[in-house]
């Protein structure tokens, strides 16, 4: 392990702790990263004694500013392009009301069974007596090697002291391409309530996490198959199963969703597109219909799920701001560009799709793009063909219109002053006559050809030029 010790903070910690003959380890997620092959600039130091000293007399050697957080025992310094957390060894215990532990002193022994997962449990030695000596009490890397997500004491135990690692058991199994252990999976079945103990913002930094990995719908499965998905997310969890009648179903919009997911990520790291992802057919349950003669239907669903997003994003703890209308205006506009792919494309059409969507049209394309999830090979090639066509089209419709974020070349003020009257109705029809002459190619979009438009719709209504219209 020797190899892995290079950095120089290693070397300190070690003469320090045969300074003041103390025991000092590397543990956690450094140590895991090292196996997995996984650079990490954050390094967990575990004290056999006073954490926080340990921590300051490091500070005083490198002459770096320590954190002290007093509460949590903890104390924090950065030294180079590293971050480092001390700790002394602990032991926890818990009540039943609450995951935050009751602490004692303890050694390495009660640390490593107090922590999540045996691959979170390795630890390697620092003093120089031992140094780099591995310390592995519960075979972590046997269960790195086999890819395999294990607690080291009783699973049951474990989840219900902090039901938070439920959801860091199916974080971990996603990012790391892993296999939950069968008896972490009956633990996570039988404490599903106590994961209400925990907080919103935690829950769904967990599940952020699973929506940035490489395949979220690993993370998805496993929270659907344990029936956590059903506590934290509800409305995800309504996409799942398939109604027939008269012989005629529809597709499984539970596993559709996390194909779209897993698809648009090959293309993007953005969470909120990812978000949309998950979003764009979360309407598709209240929305069901079976029409006698045609089938199933979601009439409505796009409009539906836009309402939708800012309720989701309020009871998850997401932010309420831009990110928020991102993610609603991308599940408004789902379908536009699949039905532009499937007709003859419009400039008017495509000029109203680059108005509406504004600067989100490629993430919008890429989310089109992902939607496509039929296992028919020419229906896949003949969208892929036609989005092409769309996207080209846009592009050309963009160069020529300036369409997106469009702002209007004549305002409610120029009417105002054009015809010498105040705020009214008046002004409000001219200018969405102009908006519409735009989109839909009558006039260029350019203020000369707008006033002189709107000098024939201002004296269509009555009104009177009384300003130079310079």
């Amino acid at each position: 392990m020797k190899q892995h010790l290079q950095h120089p903070i290693f070397n300190i910690i070690s003469k320090i702790a045969a300074k003041q003959n103390i025991e000092v380890y590397a543990i956690g997620g450094y140590v895991r990263d090292i196996f997995l092959s996984r650079p990490s600039k954050d390094i967990d130091i575990v004290v056999l004694g006073n954490g926080i000293a340990f921590a300051e007399t490091i500070g005083a050697e490198l002459n770096v500013k320590v954190a002290v957080f007093k509460n949590f025992g903890t104390a924090m310094l950065r030294y180079q392009d590293i971050e480092v957390e001390f700790v002394g060894a602990r032991k926890e215990s818990y009540r039943s009301d609450s995951r935050k532990p009751i602490v004692e002193n303890g050694t390495l022994e009660d640390d490593q069974k107090r922590r999540d997962f045996t691959i979170n449990a390795l630890a390697i030695a620092l003093h120089p007596d031992n140094f780099g000596a591995l310390i592995d009490p519960f075979n972590g890397l046997q269960d790195m090697e086999q890819k395999l997500i294990r607690t080291p004491l009783n699973p049951v135990e474990t989840f219900s002291d902090d039901p938070l690692r439920m959801m860091r058991a199916i974080r971990f199994a996603t990012q790391l391409n892993f296999r939950i252990d069968d008896e972490a999976i009956l633990a996570i079945k039988s404490n599903l309530s106590r994961i209400k103990i925990v907080s919103q913002e935690r829950i769904t930094d967990e599940l952020n996490r699973i929506i940035l990995s490489s395949k979220p719908s690993i993370g998805f499965n496993y929270l659907f198959d344990t029936s956590l998905l059903h506590i934290i997310f509800p409305q995800m969890a309504a996409l799942y199963g398939v109604d027939i009648i008269n012989g005629k179903g529809h597709k499984d919009n539970f596993y559709h969703t996390l194909q779209v997911l897993d698809n648009i990520c090959d293309d993007t790291n953005d969470l909120w597109v990812r978000w949309a992802a998950i979003l764009h057919d979360i309407a598709k349950p209240p929305t069901k219909r079976f029409e006698p003669g045609h089938g199933w239907t979601f009439h409505g669903h796009e409009d539906k799920g836009a309402r939708m997003v800012p309720k989701i994003f309020a009871q998850l703890k997401l932010p309420l701001n831009d990110k928020m209308k991102l993610v609603q205006k991308l599940v408004q506009l789902h379908l536009r560009p699949i039905v532009l792919s499937q007709n003859i494309v419009t400039d008017s059409a495509v000029r109203r799709l680059l108005f509406e969507a504004g600067n989100e049209i490629d993430d919008l394309m890429l989310l089109c793009k992902a939607d496509v999830t039929t296992k028919n090979e020419y229906k896949v090639k003949k969208y892929r063909q036609n989005f092409e066509l769309v996207k080209q089209k846009l592009k050309d419709v963009e160069e020529r219109d300036n369409i997106r974020n469009w702002q209007p070349p004549v305002t409610g003020t120029d009417i105002m002053q054009l015809f010498g009257i105040g705020e009214g109705r008046e002004v409000g029809i001219i200018k969405n006559k102009i908006r519409e002459a735009i989109l839909e190619g009558e006039i260029p979009n350019s203020r000369e050809a707008a006033i002189h438009y709107t000098i024939i719709k201002g004296t269509e209504i009555g009104l009177k030029v009384v300003a130079d219209t310079n």
